[in-house]
C-alpha cells in the first residue's frame, strides 16, 4: 500500500483513540459531579453528523470535521458559545453550578487521561519488548560531528563515556541530548584511545539549531565507497565507477564526512574530488535544495553497516518505574524543544497533520505505531494545558484565579476570552498546516 495511505491510516486511528479518551478524561468526573453532559462527539457535528444516538441526557457520535472532538458540558462557556443557555438562571446540574474545585477537576481530567495513558503504553512497550541501547564498544568506528562540535574538543570518531558524569549507556541518545538537555561536561574516547572531559555552553543546543548543523553529532561513522550518482554530480560529470576522494578538500573515508564537509563550506558549489584511470580529476558541482552533492555510497565494512542494537528485559515492577520515567522525559523534552519553535527558523519548521502523519512509518508497525500514539499523547497534554482560552488550559488558568481571588470572571469576559482563544487556534492550524503544504510542494 501507498506509504501515503499507510501514514494516514495510522495517523486517523491513532487521533481517534486519542480523542475518545481525552474527552473521557471530562465526560467521567462531569457524570460523578452528577454535572448534565449534553453531547459527546469524535470529531466536529459543524451542521450535520454522520452518526449520532442519545443514550440517557447525552447525544453521542461523530462528526465530519476530523479536527478533534469535544463534550458539549451543560451550563460551561466552550467553543458552541451557547450564549442563550448561559442566559438563563444557573441549574444545578450546569458546570457552572458547581465548586470551582469540582470544575477544576472536571477540566483537567483530558489532559489527566492523556498523561496516563501515554505512560500506560510506555510501561507496555518496555514490559513486553524491553529497551535498546548501544555501547560505546558496539560504536565500531565513533561518531561524526559538526563544525561547531569541533570548537568544543570533540574529533571524529570519538565515543561518549560519560554525560554530566554518569556513564552513557545508549549512545544514540547522545545526539537528542544534546538539543534537548543541560548537558555540559562530556567524557569522551578519542579514536586513538585517549580520554579527555570536554564542556559544552548552556546554549549548544541553540547554537546548532540556528547554524543548522543540529544536532551537531551527523551520526555514527560507517566506512563507504561511491556507489552511484544523481542530480548535481550526475550532471557535473562525476561516474558511479569513479573512486570519490574529497569534497570541498574533506577527504571522504566515512558517509559522516560528506555531511562534514557540507557544513563546513556552505556555499552553493561543492567542490568534488574523485579518482578515474588513475587520474585525480575535480568537478564543480552544484548543491541542490535538498542540501546533497549527489553521490550515493556502497559499505566498505558489510558487518558494520549500523552499530549494534542490545536489549535489556524489564521485569512488570521495573517495567513501571522506566516507563513512568521514559514518559517524564519525553514530557520535560517537548516542553524544552519550545524554545526552538519560538526563533523565525523554528516557526517556519512547525507543522500540522502532515507532520503528525510524518512520526509514523512507511508500513504498519504495531510496536511502532504505539510508540507514536504514547508521543503524540504527551504532546496534546502538554498543548492541551497551556493557558490559551479555548484550550483546557485557558479554563483552568481562569478557575485557579477564581479560587486564590475568590472572584468569578464574568460570563461575558470568559466569552470574549473563548472567542479570542477559538480564533488563536485555527490561525495557528492553518498556518502549521500551510507549512506542511508548502513542503510538500515547494521543498
Amino acid at each position: 500500500m501507498d506509504p501515503f495511505f499507510v501514514k494516514g491510516a495510522q495517523l486517523f486511528l491513532s487521533l481517534s483513540i486519542l480523542i475518545v479518551l481525552h474527552e473521557f478524561g471530562h465526560f467521567i468526573p462531569a457524570r460523578l459531579f452528577k454535572i448534565r453532559v449534553e453531547k459527546f462527539f469524535l470529531f466536529f457535528d459543524v451542521k450535520f453528523a454522520l452518526f449520532k444516538k442519545k443514550i440517557g441526557e447525552t447525544v453521542y457520535g461523530i462528526g465530519w470535521l476530523p479536527l478533534g472532538g469535544y463534550v458539549k458540558i451543560s451550563g460551561m462557556i466552550d467553543e458552541s458559545m451557547d450564549k442563550e443557555a448561559m442566559a438563563q438562571e444557573p441549574k444545578p446540574w450546569e458546570f457552572r453550578s458547581k465548586p470551582a474545585w469540582q470544575r477544576l477537576i472536571v477540566m483537567i481530567g483530558g489532559v489527566t487521561v492523556n498523561i496516563i495513558l501515554g505512560f500506560f503504553i510506555y510501561i507496555m512497550i518496555i514490559a513486553n519488548y524491553g529497551e535498546e541501547y548501544t555501547t560505546a564498544d558496539d560504536l565500531k568506528y565513533g561518531f561524526g560531528f559538526s563544525p561547531i562540535m569541533e570548537t568544543y574538543g570533540f574529533e571524529q570518531g570519538d565515543k561518549i563515556l560519560e554525560v554530566n558524569g554518569e556513564a552513557l549507556l545508549d549512545q544514540m541518545d547522545f545526539p537528542h541530548m544534546v538539543m534537548m538537555r543541560d548537558v555540559s561536561q562530556v567524557k569522551v574516547e578519542h579514536a586513538d584511545g585517549s580520554t579527555e572531559v570536554l564542556s559544552l555552553p548552556e546554549d549548544i543546543g541553540m547554537k546548532l539549531f540556528k547554524s543548522g548543523e543540529m544536532p551537531g553529532v551527523n551520526a555514527p561513522r560507517t566506512p563507504v565507497k561511491l556507489d552511484s550518482v544523481f542530480s548535481g554530480a550526475e550532471k557535473a560529470g562525476i561516474l558511479g565507477t569513479d573512486e570519490l576522494i574529497s569534497i570541498n578538500d574533506v577527504p571522504i573515508e566515512f558517509k559522516t564526512d560528506a555531511t562534514y564537509a557540507l557544513q563546513k563550506n556552505r556555499d552553493s558549489i561543492a567542490t568534488v574530488t574523485v579518482m578515474r584511470d588513475g587520474v585525480a580529476r575535480q568537478f564543480e558541482v552544484a548543491i541542490g535544495d535538498d542540501k546533497m552533492v549527489g553521490v550515493g555510497f556502497d559499505f566498505e565494512d558489510k558487518d558494520y553497516v549500523m552499530p549494534r542494537r542490545n536489549k535489556r528485559e524489564y521485569g512488570i515492577a521495573e517495567s513501571i518505574g522506566r516507563g513512568i520515567n521514559y514518559g517524564v522525559d519525553q514530557l520535560v523534552d517537548y516542553a524544552v524543544q519550545f524554545k526552538y519553535v519560538f526563533t523565525s527558523k523554528g516557526a517556519s519548521q512547525v507543522g500540522g497533520f502532515g507532520a503528525i502523519a510524518g512520526l509514523f512509518p512507511d508500513q504498519w508497525d504495531w510496536l511502532s505505531f504505539w510508540q507514536t500514539t504514547a508521543f503524540i499523547s504527551i504532546i496534546l497534554a502538554f498543548m492541551n494545558i497551556l493557558p490559551i482560552p479555548a484550550l483546557d488550559g485557558g479554563h483552568v488558568m481562569f478557575l485557579l484565579y477564581e479560587m486564590i481571588t475568590g472572584r468569578k470572571p464574568s460570563d461575558k469576559f470568559l466569552e470574549y476570552a473563548q472567542m479570542i482563544g477559538f480564533f488563536l487556534l485555527i490561525a495557528l492550524v492553518l498556518y502549521a498546516n500551510g507549512n506542511d503544504i508548502y513542503r510538500y510542494f515547494f521543498e
